[in-house]
């Protein structure tokens, strides 16, 4: 094999040794369609991915492309680091984008609607509708939908009316003019329709169309179109100019649902004259429009998902393991003060760190907790009940709610104000900065002194996402990281200004020269006797800074292997990255650990955090990384991570034109492993059955 180019000698800027950061983003979603047709899972729970695939579109839509939309009408030119202008990035977006839908409207009306007819379910439409007892449907739209519709005139007296984002609206034209009718989402996207021995749902656009002449009575319907619109929702926060964040956030909100439209979906057939009209007085333009050959809104599969009962058609549910250290009867204080703890969620419990802040709200020697909240709980949060229950029993609680933890800014304003009112001080965030850290000290009166308690994790204190999302936890009570911590708290809250930390490192401070001081020293200690190796575990790989120094260390001879669920704007297989293999983990739970190890030559230091290498993340969030110092939780972790990197069933290998393969494709010679199957197993978590799907 040629040997690479000395690393002094190439120009690391060149657009060919980027991938866009957009169109990696839709190759990852298109990981997730594609994951729908693994027969790994059962049926409902293959669906499952075909609703995130149309849910992450969604987002996508209405924060990237937005995005990029608003700097075309600022005029940007600029190329990304990958030589695409904005505007050549969204219509590449565009184009894969279409590409993308037709295949998941493909798939569900070849593979999912045949399947699940073979369960006995069915989704009527159109001349199915005639199956089904017209008196029944009926009955369901008099009581359940007709009180909730509210039919909007097309005419001179009546201009188009405000029209919500992701609402499904149907045109209905009659002999003469026109008219709106938008169908509130509180109602079902499927409607249920059930019989004794079939489960039976309705399209609620099928219905409604179904009874029009109902809402119109003396009118003669012609037809109708069914149309949504996809909104901008990256609200724009101007901290500087603003008195009360919280009162700023709540206004921005409710610009949210009526900001510039960047998608206009509609069923196939709508008129064009109809829809030059909606362009004129909506202000979207040709090529923003999506028309699809089937069913709008499959994001909310979930209906269907939720409504049937049938166990057998989805995974097999399990009760987390907690730990044997944890398992005794000793206080979490006396096990932490033994040594340190690393969770692995969801096969480990989320229960010992909602455990961990109940014990210190309830012990008498606890005398402060400090906690981040980024996304928390919606309906009934035990951490936020943790916290109250603190302040009842007299400790000093310091909550830091991130109120811009975009589409939870409303649970996060609720919880702010809740925690207000028990007497919390509630702290909104930094000035330009997200708080994006995840960690919880409590401060602990031991004898004459204090000592210091931590939870440290790469997720958010979310019950329900806990089980969920793979996430890495750490519980410690290590003197020199939760001094770091108790320093961090007042950095977040006083803006101290420290730049430094004994042990963690912290964004936006000094987490990226802490990164790119540890490839640097994988470097400069390689050599063919004691080589050097990264495996980095991770969200996204963005950071063109970042991906340089890995070029770097693959020209030098550093093995360096990626697990990268989403996004991935490094390239792999060039003569700069002859080492690298960036593999990417679609399977039934959603990767979201975080691991960063640097091997020299036998000695690995470990680190997590909460942090992707992405500008955001290293620049204008504050982040920290914290080393795993205890060594059985350090190889627990490298554990972890090579077990991610060795699954071949799930895992996807991406290529040097920025295309990914499944790995079982690419070397089927390999056993089949599945990582997230591993985890459960270790944990005696797998169902006995073996013709149950797990």
């Amino acid at each position: 094999m040629e040997s690479p180019p000395a690393a002094d000698m190439v120009d690391l800027s060149r657009p060919e040794l980027f991938l866009n950061r957009e169109l990696s983003w839709l190759e990852f979603n298109a990981r997730v369609l594609e994951e729908s047709l693994h027969e790994a899972h059962p049926l409902l729970s293959r669906m499952r991915f075909l609703s995130i695939f149309y849910s992450n579109l969604d987002e996508f839509f209405m924060i990237r492309v937005a995005g990029i939309k608003e700097q075309i009408r600022a005029g940007v030119r600029e190329r990304g680091p990958d030589g695409l202008t904005p505007r050549q990035t969204l219509q590449k977006i565009r184009e894969r984008a279409r590409q993308l839908v037709q295949r998941a409207q493909k798939i569900f009306s070849e593979h999912f609607l045949p399947a699940l007819e073979a369960e006995s379910i069915y989704i009527y439409q159109g001349r199915r509708l005639a199956r089904l007892p017209r008196d029944t449907l009926r009955k369901y739209f008099q009581d359940k939908v007709f009180p909730l519709l509210t039919p909007l005139a097309l005419d001179s007296a009546h201009p188009v009316p405000p029209l919500r984002g992701l609402e499904y609206i149907l045109w209905v034209v009659f002999r003469e003019g026109s008219a709106l009718v938008p169908i509130p989402q509180v109602l079902p996207r499927f409607v249920p329709i059930h019989s004794s021995h079939r489960y039976g749902f309705v399209p609620i656009e099928s219905l409604v169309g179904l009874f029009l002449e109902d809402l119109f009575p003396g009118r003669r319907v012609k037809g109708s179109y069914l149309f949504r619109l996809t909104r901008d929702a990256d609200i724009e926060i101007s901290e500087a100019e603003a008195d009360d964040l919280l009162a700023l956030v709540e206004k921005s909100l409710r610009q949210r649902r009526l900001g510039d439209v960047v998608r206009f979906e509609t069923t196939t057939g709508m008129p064009a004259e109809n829809l030059r009209f909606l362009m004129d007085e909506l202000g979207f333009e040709a090529e923003d429009v999506y028309e699809v050959d089937g069913l709008l809104g499959l994001e909310r599969l979930w209906d269907i998902i939720e409504e049937v009962d049938e166990p057998s058609l989805l995974d097999r549910p399990f009760i987390p393991y907690t730990p044997l250290l944890l398992q005794g009867t000793a206080s979490i204080f006396d096990t932490l003060g033994a040594g340190d703890v690393l969770l692995h969620h969801p096969y480990d419990s989320f229960a010992p760190v909602v455990e961990f802040v109940q014990a210190a709200a309830r012990d008498p020697n606890v005398l402060a907790i400090k906690q981040t909240l980024y996304r928390t709980t919606g309906e009934r949060s035990l951490i936020v009940q943790a916290l109250r229950e603190a302040v009842d029993r007299g400790k000093q609680v310091t909550v830091l709610i991130e109120l811009k933890a975009r589409f939870d800014e409303e649970t996060n304003i609720y919880w702010a104000r809740e925690l207000e009112k028990a007497g919390a001080n509630v702290v909104y965030g930094m000035l330009g900065l997200k708080i994006h850290t995840k960690g919880t000290l409590v401060v602990r009166r031991e004898g004459p002194a204090l000592r210091l308690y931590a939870h440290l994790s790469t997720g958010n204190y979310n019950e329900k996402t806990a089980q969920m999302y793979t996430d890495i936890g750490l519980l410690t009570s290590d003197p020199e990281i939760t001094r770091d911590l108790a320093e961090l708290f007042n950095y977040l809250t006083g803006n101290s200004g420290q730049k430094q930390w004994r042990r963690i490192a912290v964004a936006p401070e000094n987490l990226r020269e802490m990164f790119l001081e540890q490839i640097e020293a994988c470097i400069a200690a390689h050599t063919p006797e004691q080589p050097s190796r990264i495996l980095l575990v991770m969200n996204a790989m963005v950071d063109a800074e970042m991906i340089r120094a890995l070029y770097k260390a693959s020209m030098a001879g550093v093995i360096v292997d990626l697990v990268i669920r989403g996004i991935c704007c490094l390239v792999p297989g060039l003569p700069v990255s002859p080492t690298v293999r960036v593999h990417s983990l679609i399977g039934r739970f959603l990767e979201h650990s975080r691991l960063y190890i640097f091997w020299r030559g036998d000695e690995a230091f470990v680190w997590s955090g909460s942090a992707d290498w992405m500008p955001r993340n290293l620049d204008r969030r504050v982040e920290v990384a914290y080393p795993l110092r205890d060594p059985k939780v350090a190889e627990q972790a490298i554990q972890i991570a090579e077990t991610l990197l060795a699954d071949t069933r799930h895992a996807w290998v991406l290529q040097p034109d920025g295309t990914y393969k499944r790995r079982s494709e690419l070397e089927p010679q390999l056993p089949s492993f599945s990582a997230q199957r591993e985890f459960l197993r270790r944990r005696g978590l797998l169902p006995k059955s073996p013709s149950f799907h797990d």
